[in-house]
Parts: C-alpha cells; structure tokens; sequence
C-alpha cells in the first residue's frame, strides 16, 4: 500500500503558500492505519525503550498506539496550559507562527531510553523543542519518528545529532 495515497493534500490552509498534509484520512483508513502502526513497531520493537514522547496532537495518536503494542509509558508533550502538574516549557516558531510546550517535569527519569514520535515533520519547531525538553530531563534519546516528511521545509536542521525516521516523504509539492 502506498501510504501517500491516503493522505490528503489542502493547498492554502491554515495560511497561503502551505500545503497541508491530512493526516486524518490516513487514520480513518484501517488499512493504512495499521500499516503505519507495525512500521512503527517493527523499528522499535527490539530497542529496549522505557517510554515514547507524543507531540501534541496526532503524535498521540500514533505514539499511543506505539507505546501501547511496546508495552512501555506514554508521555505527552502539550501546548502550555493543557498539562495539570508542574511542567518544564519550551517555547518554538512554526511555519504559520509560534508556540510553548510542556512536559511534566517528573514524566522522564534521567537515563530513560526514549523515542520522540509525531504525525509529520516540516520545519521541525515542534520537534526541536520537544528535543529540548527531552534532553532537559536527562533521556537517552534514540530517535524521532515521523509518518510524513517534508524534507524541503529542512526541519531536520532543528534536530541536529538526532537520528530522524519518516515512513513517507512530500518532497517539491
């Protein structure tokens, strides 16, 4: 199955000049939602990791998912003021604009073997903050994972010296 296909494309959202990348058309596919899921698994299966870090929103969904079949915690990282306890923050610029993270400050111990996961990376302020805070909290930090790639936005810039994983690339569209 060739995963692009059930992703849809909005050119012009949330602003001109962005082509937004759906990631809920591949979630509603069993199919292809599935696919996605064991890609994940199988990468990750043998590495021995203590949790997975999802972004908020759609790095939920897969990270949860992930998280669940590897038998290990689940870690949200959320936009500032969604997370109840004490948090570290980071703050990011995105395509469209900028942003603060959190984490809860206790939900990584110092050594913890974990992989950060997301539904797409573009220009990698998302993840590079999540980076941040990750490191912040003393993780062994193996890799970042994507479903999507959009390696001509260069987000892997803001991640350097970490390994990146993408199932699927748009690149020049």
């Amino acid at each position: 199955m060739d995963l692009k296909e059930t992703i849809r494309s909005i050119p012009g959202w949330p602003i001109e000049g962005v082509i937004f990348r759906d990631l809920t058309t591949l979630m509603q596919d069993p199919d292809a939602f599935r696919e996605s899921c064991d890609i994940l698994y199988n990468r990750y299966k043998d590495e021995g990791l203590d949790k997975i870090v999802g972004i908020d929103a759609r790095g939920f969904v897969f990270g949860a998912v992930l998280a669940y079949k590897l038998g290990i915690g689940f870690v949200p990282v959320r936009k500032k003021g969604k997370l109840p306890y004490a948090t570290i923050q980071e703050s990011y610029s995105l395509e469209y604009g900028e942003d603060i993270l959190e984490i809860h400050e206790d939900a990584i111990e110092k050594g913890e073997k974990v992989i950060i996961v997301d539904d797409l990376i573009a220009t990698g302020g998302t993840v590079g903050a999540t980076v941040k805070l990750v490191n912040k909290l003393g993780a062994d930090l193996i890799e970042c994972a994507f479903v999507v790639e959009l390696p001509d936005l260069n987000g892997r810039a803001q991640i350097p010296g970490c390994k990146v994983f993408s199932i699927t690339e748009f690149e020049g569209d």
